[in-house]
């Protein structure tokens, strides 16, 4: 399961999502500025930085929106 945090009009959010939609990846999305999740992500990756993909299934985690893309294209075998 991927978990995408993320901040509403990032322009880096929106280019992964979007290359997630496209390719049939789903994922949780977690608003930063909503709820809990700015601790959580910060407490996970050190910073309030956006986007941030956790990979739960092989317990990978990283920010940079083209670092996401190129993992999840590898992953999945698209691009």
């Amino acid at each position: 399961m991927y978990i995408l945090y993320i901040e509403q009009g990032c322009p880096f959010g929106d280019r992964v999502m979007a290359f997630m939609k496209k390719n049939g990846i789903e994922a949780e999305l977690r608003d930063r500025d909503t709820g809990r999740h700015e601790q959580e992500l910060i407490a996970r990756g050190g910073k309030r930085q956006t986007p941030y993909l956790v990979d739960e299934d092989a317990k990978v985690e990283m920010y940079e929106s083209a670092d996401i893309i190129a993992y999840l294209s590898q992953k999945h075998g698209v691009g």
